[in-house]
């Protein structure tokens, strides 16, 4: 897919254009299903090309479905930060709800070294809720997972001594967490969707954005036939567009 990232916490708006894949299993030529596998290697080939090609970033969704073969992105990118020079490499999104803050940042703050400094973290809740149950998570707690994690792991982003407690995991006490990255942080944007239900928890997740000065990315999924994109912008919500997902296969 295609997106605009646009950065919030700034009066100017910057567009970087980029490709968004989930690793969708597909069809060989001949009809025969491609492996898991087989999707993986072509998915950080595809990354190897948009590097060569000049694209600025290089998304990576997460989910745990046959459809898909993707469900550790971080895993991919880092793969990919070894054969790449100048793309930014990124999820779209890392399911936060459903993970554990101090892991993100260590896998990150990894990927970040492999790649020279070029990682960089899209938290979202999860569109799809399979890795609730998968990793033991009430959906209960959907709202409150995603807003406690999303404090912590900005509050780890600043990559000093933490102190945080909440209900969703075990409090840190002036806990130190490793490896730290060359340039002192890793860009963290917050992933929403575009459908109406959204709306409201779209709005808690902004007021967190302001708080720690996040970039929002918002994403509208639509059909992929669909070839169209818009872009609104309001006067003091920069953050208010609409993204449609072009589906791009490489033959290379």
């Amino acid at each position: 897919g295609i997106f605009i990232q646009e950065t919030r916490c700034i009066k100017l708006m910057e567009i970087k254009f980029g490709l968004d894949t989930f690793g969708d299993v597909q069809r060989d030529d001949e009809g025969n299903l491609i492996s898991a596998a087989q999707t993986l290697r072509n998915v950080v080939t595809e990354g190897v090309l948009a590097d060569t090609l000049g694209l600025e970033y290089f998304s990576i969704g997460e989910h745990h479905r046959d459809d898909y073969s993707v469900s550790a992105p971080d895993t991919v990118l880092a793969g990919l930060a070894t054969v790449t020079e100048k793309i930014i490499v990124g999820t779209g999104v890392t399911v936060l709800s459903s993970d554990d803050p101090v892991r993100v940042y260590q896998r990150f703050a990894t990927i970040d070294a492999l790649s020279g400094g070029r990682a960089e973290i899209t938290a979202g809740r999860g569109s799809f809720i399979e890795s609730f149950p998968l990793f033991g998570y009430d959906l209960k707690d959907y709202g409150a997972l995603f807003e406690e994690k999303l404090q912590l792991l900005a509050e780890l982003l600043k990559e000093k001594p933490v102190t945080w407690s909440g209900r969703t995991r075990a409090p840190l006490q002036n806990q130190d967490v490793y490896p730290k990255t060359e340039r002192g942080s890793i860009p963290l944007r917050v992933g929403v969707g575009g459908t109406p239900a959204s709306r409201h928890r779209h709005n808690l997740t902004l007021s967190l954005a302001k708080q720690y000065c996040l970039h929002i990315q918002r994403l509208n999924y639509k059909r992929p036939n669909a070839l169209k994109m818009q872009l609104k912008f309001g006067k003091h919500l920069l953050w208010n567009y609409v993204i449609m997902f072009i589906r791009i296969a490489f033959q290379v």
